[in-house]
């Protein structure tokens, strides 16, 4: 596969081959949408569960940080012709690893420990990608990411201190972790066959879901936890 010619500028983008233009936009939508439901069905609500002041605080920030990503990718989608309303959850379904039913404030912690690490690894990709205004904005919102994870890990950590605190998010582990998976997409994906030829991503959703595996099973044992066995064969 040849390198891709980089795309520097909205101009430049708008005489660039219409899949490009597609590829591009799709990746657009799918993060102002998502980035949008996942504040306002996760991160805002987890304010009222936050358990002390310092917790509310910090889940303010998160939230106010998730709500910012949406902005971001909404004012590049709008540059580059995605209409408003398109970038919406009324328009375009989110990921299912939204439709966990959040009630307590170990599951948040175990949200952002686990689905933000999947996040930071999306990004990553991201801010490699051959559209530069969209590479940008992937690096402006990754130190951020990388915070919601930590956020997830040291709360995580702290609830560990107490067996009653290690049995919640070891139990919202083994309800959440198996969702996750199918964040990657499916296996010989036609979209990601399309991001790859253009260099909007770098990896296959098989390399990228791999990898991800690796990294959360590590973060999990870290933590003296363990991840659910679920079926580790990339979806068909």
């Amino acid at each position: 596969m040849n390198e891709p010619q980089a795309v520097k500028t909205v101009e430049e983008f708008s005489a660039s081959p219409e899949e490009y233009q597609e590829a591009v936009r799709k990746i657009v939508i799918s993060h102002a949408v998502n980035e949008l439901y996942g504040a306002q069905v996760f991160d805002e609500p987890a304010i009222a569960l936050a358990p002390t002041p310092y917790a509310k605080w910090l889940t303010c920030r998160v939230a106010m940080e998730e709500y910012g990503h949406h902005v971001r990718f909404k004012e590049l989608g709008e540059k580059i012709g995605i209409p408003a309303e398109a970038m919406t959850p009324d328009q375009k379904r989110p990921l299912s690893i939204f439709s966990f039913p959040l009630e307590t404030w170990p599951e948040f912690c175990v949200i952002k420990l686990l689905a933000d690490l999947a996040e930071i690894l999306q990004v990553e990709d991201l801010a490699q990608c051959s559209f530069h205004p969209l590479r940008n904005v992937a690096r402006g919102t990754m130190p951020e990411e990388r915070f919601h994870a930590q956020f997830g890990e040291d709360f995580c950590t702290e609830l560990c201190e107490s067996d009653e605190g290690r049995a919640a998010v070891q139990d919202a582990i083994n309800r959440y972790f198996p969702m996750l998976p199918a964040f990657f997409g499916r296996a010989k994906s036609k979209n990601n066959e399309m991001f790859r030829k253009w260099g909007i991503k770098m990896r296959t959703n098989e390399a990228m879901r791999d990898d991800y595996l690796k990294r959360a099973n590590e973060l999990v044992a870290k933590l003296g936890l363990t991840l659910p066995a679920i079926d580790e064969a990339p979806a068909a």
